[in-house]
């Protein structure tokens, strides 16, 4: 195992050779394993061992295990204790996902901290082999069933390709300790019953089952790349990046034979659950609408708009005094200046008569019932019109500001100002504002 474990590294992830590395070890075989071949390939890393203080002495026993593996291969080791039980009933998590956030997010703090370029972690071929069956059985998409990865961001497997087995062998092999997880032999866990009850019975019905699934998951991630380079050939015809996110064409996609995959690929990462809600919204009237737990995906028209559930969003309403020359927002600006003609001019700009202007002025969204008079226009029109006229879509006029003077509009900012504050003569004194964005 040595011999191809050298190998796999030069020619699958040659860039270990001269990196900085945190190996992630528990004290459990996999770990150990990689800490010794990690150590005979001469590659340069520390050791990070996390204590979720879960298993009263068995956790500090595999902590001191650790610590002392680590000083006779004299290896730097970090070692991090977590209250894990705290962590899951604060967010709601069971353990087993409270201790992953907290070994993945102090792995990366630990990266950056040390400057090292990669994390290592143990994970092999029947872990990718139960995620696999896991995955089936909860319902998942193709990329559950292709496992885990090798290579995810600073996250390297080098032990995948490497069974149980092989493993154990080696260690047995080269006299190499380890620990037992007590918590391993429990079937209340899925992944244990899997591990302990499913894949015993798949091995009895074919001894090369793994080897057999390795090939499988391979021609999988095969698969998955070249659907992933027909996503990005669509993406660049039918995604348009806009100042709320992204815009999706609805008759576009509708002419795609395969549009209900395509859509899944094109919006897998934020965080949608909902799939057959999302399909719908192809066929859909405007104003529908699906959520996830960090965007909203809504139909306009022939359009799809995606946009980001700011959950800390900038106030709804703020108030401009009379002496202001320069209000800032959080991701805009507005600036208001006497002048003693009218310029040039733009959607960013407009120029009133101050005499008319109640203070303070006020910046607010647009409200059902607003109205104002269109400059270059007789008479009121209310703002819905106005926006359905110009083909606004819902995101854009929730995020178009309205400045007001006392009950009236002054300008639909970006859009159109009030006939109501317009320059009629020359002796009328000037307010030029203008928007930066």
């Amino acid at each position: 195992m040595e011999k191809a474990f050298k190998d796999h590294i030069k020619s699958d992830f040659p860039n270990l050779v001269n990196a900085k590395l945190i190996l992630a070890v528990s004290g459990g075989v996999d770990s150990m394993v990689l800490m010794h071949l990690c150590k005979k390939v001469k590659l340069d890393f520390a050791i990070a061992h996390c204590n979720f203080n879960l298993r009263d002495n068995e956790s500090d026993g595999d902590e001191e295990f650790v610590v002392r593996a680590a000083q006779n291969l004299e290896v730097k080791v970090h070692i991090q204790h977590f209250n894990t039980i705290s962590f899951a009933e604060e967010h709601k998590l069971s353990i087993q996902m409270a201790a992953r956030e907290l070994r993945y997010h102090w792995f990366e703090e630990l990266r950056i901290a040390e400057n090292a370029d990669y994390i290592l972690v143990a994970h092999h071929a029947n872990d990718s082999l139960e995620t696999f069956l896991i995955n089936f059985v909860r319902s998942t998409g193709p990329e559950g069933l292709a496992g885990i990865k090798a290579e995810n961001d600073k996250i390297l497997r080098p032990l995948l390709k490497f069974s149980r087995q092989e493993i154990e062998n080696y260690a047995r092999d080269h006299q190499i300790l380890w620990r037992e997880d007590s918590s391993n032999a429990s079937t209340k866990y899925l992944r244990n019953k899997i591990r302990h009850q499913v894949i015993p019975i798949l091995e009895e019905m074919n001894p090369q089952f793994l080897e057999g699934f390795k090939n499988t998951q391979e021609y999988l991630r095969q698969q998955l790349d070249l659907v992933e380079d027909y996503t990005e050939l669509i993406y660049k015809k039918a995604v348009k990046k806009v100042d709320f996110g992204y815009s999706f064409d609805v008759l576009f996609l509708q002419r795609l034979p395969h549009a209900k995959a395509v859509l899944y690929q094109l919006l897998k990462t934020f965080g949608f659950t909902e799939w057959n809600d999302v399909y719908n919204l192809l066929e859909a009237q405007s104003g529908k609408m699906v959520f996830s737990n960090t965007h909203r995906l809504v139909k306009d028209r022939d359009e799809l708009y995606l946009t980001k559930i700011d959950q800390s969003r900038i106030k709804e309403t703020y108030d401009i005094a009379e002496n202001e020359e320069n209000f800032m927002l959080p991701n805009a600006a507005f600036s208001f200046h006497q002048v003693s003609a009218i310029q040039e001019t733009n959607r960013n700009i407009i120029y009133v008569n101050a005499s008319k202007l109640q203070y303070p002025l006020r910046l607010r969204r647009w409200q059902k019932g607003d109205s104002f008079h269109p400059f270059g226009m007789k008479g009121r029109k209310k703002v819905s019109d106005f926006f359905k006229d110009n083909k606004l879509s819902l995101p854009q006029k929730e995020n178009t500001w309205l400045l007001t003077s006392g009950d009236k509009i002054v300008w639909i900012v970006n859009w159109r100002a009030d006939n109501r504050f317009a320059i009629t003569s020359e002796n009328q004194p000037i307010l030029k504002i203008t928007f930066h964005q």
